[in-house]
């Protein structure tokens, strides 16, 4: 059988460093995408050639990487996941509303967590629609709800993220191309804002999420398991929402 090609950003940690574990556990080659070079001691598999340098609040830059991502596959793309994120702090690690936003971060923060995610899919639509593949774009519990430490900025960039994803699932669906989002809440990662402890008292399950628990559902939609699932948000913070 021919090996399965994942391209994901924002792979360095957290979700997208578990999502790479759990990918190249499965067999898939996946090729990372960050806006530095690729570190000698990377903990994850595949290698410098499998890593492509790009700046993704850079709208040139992330279209000239296009190419340089095209070049290094076979003519097909099994799947993209979009998980590159940026979420600005003030100078005390505060939250910043729609008041404290300056205006060139919220520019910063569209051009990495949502324009970046048109392009790329739009770039490499030929390669998706000839393995019949699947995208999932990485939204935010914070994208449907005031969040107390994601910021303005990010939340209504994750909204819009959530409203691309069905477009996109009904422009790219007679492609035989998958399109689903993943809204995860509170994740166990390396860094956990202050409060997060008290956050975790509301949540049904009482727990942090784990992140191979939100690497599996990436799996699960990029797989052909959820062959016939699109255009779809799947909540993924213990019940959080409700």
């Amino acid at each position: 059988m021919t090996q399965k090609t994942l391209l994901l950003t924002g792979a360095s940690r957290g979700i997208g460093h578990a999502t790479v574990r759990r990918f190249n556990r499965e067999g898939w080659r996946v090729i990372t995408c960050s806006r530095h070079p690729f570190p000698a001691e990377c903990p994850w598999g595949g290698g410098a050639e499998n890593h492509v340098q790009i700046d993704l609040g850079d709208p040139k830059d992330t279209m000239r990487a296009v190419e340089d991502i095209r070049g290094r596959l076979d003519g097909r793309l099994d799947a993209l996941v979009n998980n590159a994120g940026i979420s600005p702090k003030g100078p005390e690690g505060e939250r910043l509303s729609t008041l404290t936003t300056d205006l060139a971060a919220w520019g910063k923060v569209f051009h990495v967590n949502f324009f970046a995610s048109v392009v790329l899919a739009r770039g490499l639509k030929q390669e998706l629609a000839a393995a019949k593949g699947a995208v999932v774009n990485v939204t935010s519990i914070a994208g449907n709800q005031v969040h107390p430490f994601a910021g303005a900025a990010y939340a209504t960039s994750k909204a819009a993220l959530k409203a691309l994803t069905r477009e996109m699932a009904n422009d790219f669906g007679p492609m035989g191309v998958r399109v689903n989002a993943i809204a995860p809440g509170e994740i166990e990662t390396a860094i956990l804002s202050p409060g997060t402890e008290k956050l975790v008292e509301q949540i049904p399950l009482r727990r942090l999420g784990q992140t191979e628990e939100v690497a599996a559902t990436i799996f699960f939609l990029c797989s052909d398991e959820s062959s016939y699932i699109t255009g779809t948000e799947i909540e993924i913070n213990g019940g959080q929402h409700v």
